[in-house]
């Protein structure tokens, strides 16, 4: 597996994983297919404004996508506060699900706030992604319920949030 910066002829596949990713998520509330698939569809523009990585099987195939929000001047920025980095979008095509690919790829966003000079990477995850919450924990992030958020009615968000001083380095990969 790699995790790298996208090219720019991945971007349509890159979408598409990201929106498999999200309509397959046990609970999730429906996604519009004209309104928020849309946005997990605009890799070109996240890739613009943001940093987008990828994870690459070794079949070469993409699998696994991610958005990283360096800072909260940035258009991606959902609640940032100065010091922070954060993550948006991340999804694993399903069938390539439970074979570290989420993992990898939220490890190298933390590699990139560390290697910034960032205080904390800083979150929101939907309430029904349990599974994902159950890794970001493991890598050290702590709820900050004061930081949930509910951008459209039937939307909660919960806040993580990483410490870079105290997280642990092997989060680095």
């Amino acid at each position: 597996m790699e995790i790298r910066e996208i090219k720019s002829d991945e971007v349509e596949r890159a979408g598409e994983v990201v929106v498999a990713a999200y309509q397959a998520l046990e609970g999730a509330p429906p996604i519009d297919e004209n309104g928020y698939a849309n946005e997990l569809r605009a890799v070109a523009r996240r890739a613009r404004e943001a940093v987008v990585l990828v994870a690459v099987d070794n079949a070469d195939e993409l699998v696994g996508c991610v958005t990283y929000v360096p800072d909260d001047a940035s258009p991606f920025a959902e609640g940032l506060a100065p010091g922070e980095a954060s993550m948006r979008m991340l999804g694993v095509a399903p069938d390539a699900r439970r074979r570290g690919m989420g993992r990898s790829l939220v490890e190298a966003c933390i590699a990139r706030a560390r290697a910034e000079g960032r205080e904390r990477v800083f979150i929101h995850s939907g309430t029904w992604m349990r599974e994902a919450h159950a890794m970001y924990e493991s890598l050290g992030f702590v709820r900050v319920p004061e930081r949930d958020w509910t951008p459209v009615p039937d939307v909660p968000l919960y806040g993580f949030a990483l410490d870079l001083a105290t997280a642990p380095r092997e989060v680095d990969r």
